[in-house]
């Protein structure tokens, strides 16, 4: 049986392309890449890849992308989009992962839900020419969303895909794959907003100021995706959590290193120091956790750490913007 590697984000695109191979009587294996540049979910939802590829009855993998992964984002060698987000070098790395997986499990060929013209950056014609042959996956990799209006594939050319039950959508406009959508019977489909923070220009901003204070580990970059962030004089930066779903998230990222406080007695924020034991960052945060406390607006605020208690007076807005980064 012919055998095929799937890359899907869980999107109606990679939903689409997926029973456009399925409904040829091919074995598919999807893999997905556990990011730190997407939006976590929300509370109570379930990580939308997973969620999708049971809905389509395939098995998925999940491959987390490390720290090699964020030495890409840093030195890109293709450039950035309009935030920080380095597109052709992410798909050649992703890309070449999937060559290996789909060698490793004797598959006969790679697929994607790309669209031609989708997307500014990487979805053009000379960009995904270049991807397929830097990926090692020349003849490989099968579009079947715009593979009639891209040259043959191996796969094709041998038979094992029907070129003709194929598509040919190109362009922005999504009312091609929502009347495929209906066709198929899908209506429970994730929008098309919100993918990659890296292209969004306010975590681009955020994401360089990190990198220029020396914080790139996976944690640190997965705390850039919640709450408040502020730059301390010391320089070490303290996190503001603006929900409970943030608070749990940042106590589950907290190491023995970081200064970790909350307001007692009243409803409150989680706030963070990253890697610091310093007593003027510990009195700046939990000045900072008394001003987004409900105690607001009291003169005095006790403010716990696990190992004393500070009575502060919560910061003025004025103040606050001295070291707010975002």
């Amino acid at each position: 049986m012919t055998k095929a590697v799937a890359l899907f984000s869980g999107g109606l695109d990679s939903i689409l392309a997926c029973l456009l191979i399925l409904e040829q009587k091919i074995s598919v294996i999807a893999i997905n890449f556990l990011n730190p540049f997407i939006p976590l979910p929300k509370k109570g939802e379930r990580y939308q890849p997973k969620k999708m590829a049971a809905q389509l009855g395939i098995p998925l993998k999940i491959i987390p992308l490390r720290q090699d992964y964020i030495a890409l984002i840093r030195n890109a060698r293709y450039g950035y989009g309009a935030g920080m987000n380095p597109c052709i070098d992410c798909r050649i790395y992703t890309f070449t992962i999937a060559r290996n997986f789909m060698e490793q499990i004797g598959a006969n060929f790679v697929f994607t839900g790309e669209v031609l013209g989708e997307r500014p950056m990487s979805q053009h014609r000379q960009a995904m020419d270049l991807i397929e042959k830097k990926s090692g996956l020349t003849g490989k990799l099968l579009r079947p969303l715009s593979a009639q209006l891209l040259p043959p594939t191996i796969p094709e050319l041998e038979g094992m895909v029907n070129r003709e039950k194929l598509l040919a959508i190109q362009g922005r406009s999504r009312k091609h794959q929502i009347a495929l959508a209906a066709k198929f019977g899908i209506k429970d489909y994730p929008n098309p907003a919100g993918g990659c923070l890296l292209t969004d220009k306010i975590f681009a901003r955020r994401l360089r100021e990190a990198f220029e204070h020396g914080e790139d580990s996976l944690r640190e970059l997965k705390l850039l995706r919640i709450g408040r962030h502020f730059r301390l004089d010391s320089g070490k930066k303290a996190i503001v959590g603006r929900n409970e779903h943030e608070n749990r998230i940042i106590n589950n990222l907290t190491t023995a290193a970081d200064i970790i406080l909350q307001p007692l007695n009243v409803a409150g924020p989680t706030v963070i120091v990253l890697k610091s034991n310093s007593e003027q960052d510990l009195l700046t945060a939990a000045r900072l956790c008394a001003r987004y406390s409900d105690a607001k607006n009291q003169p005095l605020v006790e403010i716990g750490s696990p190992d004393r208690v500070l009575t502060v007076t919560p910061f003025e807005e004025e103040k606050i913007k001295n070291y707010r980064i975002d």
